[in-house]
């Protein structure tokens, strides 16, 4: 007590330095996970057969010629390439050599170049409040460095996920969500678009498994679109919109005019949800689409349950019952129930 009253300002000084001393280490933290993971983070850009662009995604190495990233980034596309951020040099991308639909993960192999691969943490031993770091090139903004942290531990169909406060956005997919170790605790794979920073990430020890268990190589064209996958190949995804969708779709009768027809709208939210846009796609025998409808189911459906609903429950901006004519019931040879947006009821 005594050497307190004789110098004040000592202790005062004394106080200053433990309050301070968070800040500064947290800063340099920051910057110095950003500076040992940027180069093995790579902008992905895939192609169609025809070598049309369809997505822009990121992924990061996993070994020195293997990268990470999201099934649904590479969904539909016949090749492509990989790029280093900061980097002009494109390394292409020979095939797959491993995959789990699943939980969205696929493991690409490159050609014409090497980088250093990032370090799998422990998703274990992370909690909610525990910091973390996403990189990726949303909007094609390549070397996009955020923080946030883990926001939840939740699970989806059997698979949990973490999810962080971290902001991703479309072009984010695949990228990783390191610990402040600089270790992938994470890969980043969702987004709910309407909710405020909800982000999801795909935890480490479903990768760990993967890079565990090689498989031959295989083309990228074996990939084909599913609804099980991101909503759309250059986004992270919305997991709202993978777990309402449109199943079942069936003719209701071999010779009537008008054709009819019937399809089920499951719910796999625990909320119900209302105001479901979805369309139908009816492709022709060379798969190219030759007619659409697009209407709205007032609902509500409760969580976890489904509808089933025929071409009499709706019309189209006020016209008559959607009855397809009989025509292109003749002409489809088949018909896609796509959940275009909905309202979830809290």
């Amino acid at each position: 007590m005594h050497t307190v009253a004789r110098h004040p300002l000592r202790v005062v000084f004394f106080l200053l330095v433990l309050t301070t001393v968070p800040g500064m280490v947290y800063a340099q933290a920051g910057r110095a996970i950003a500076q040992k993971v940027f180069p093995s983070v790579v902008l992905l850009a895939m192609n169609d057969s025809k070598g049309q662009p369809i997505s822009l995604g990121s992924g990061f190495f996993v070994q020195q010629d293997v990268i990470a990233t999201n099934v649904h980034v590479i969904a539909g596309a016949s090749g492509g390439y990989a790029r280093l951020i900061g980097q002009k040099a494109k390394l292409d991308i020979a095939g797959i050599v491993g995959i789990d639909a699943k939980r969205d993960l696929v493991l690409l192999k490159i050609t014409g170049g090497r980088a250093p691969s990032l370090r799998i943490g422990d998703d274990a031993k992370m909690a909610a409040g525990d910091t973390v770091y996403a990189v990726g090139n949303p909007a094609g903004l390549e070397g996009t460095f955020s923080q946030g942290i883990v926001s939840g531990i939740r699970q989806l169909e059997g698979t949990h996920l973490l999810q962080i406060t971290a902001p991703i956005s479309p072009g984010s997919s695949g990228g990783p969500i390191l610990n402040d170790l600089a270790e992938v605790i994470g890969v980043a794979v969702a987004t709910y678009r309407e909710g405020q920073n909800l982000n999801f990430a795909v935890p480490s020890s479903y990768l760990r498994k993967l890079i565990a268990e090689p498989k031959q190589l295989a083309a990228l064209s074996t990939v084909v679109p599913s609804r099980k996958m991101g909503s759309s190949s250059d986004s992270p995804g919305d997991p709202a919109k993978e777990s309402v969708v449109g199943t079942n779709f069936q003719w209701l009768d071999n010779s009537g005019y008008p054709s009819k027809f019937s399809f089920v709208i499951r719910n796999r939210l625990r909320q119900s949800v209302t105001d479901i846009i979805w369309v139908l796609i009816f492709y022709g025998e060379d798969g190219e689409p030759i007619h659409s409808e697009v209407a709205t189911l007032k609902g509500p459906i409760l969580g976890s349950m489904a509808k089933t609903l025929a071409a009499s429950d709706f019309s189209a901006g006020g016209e008559p019952p959607l009855y397809p004519g009989h025509h292109l019931r003749k002409q489809t040879s088949r018909v896609e129930v796509r959940v275009l947006n909905f309202k979830v009821v809290r």
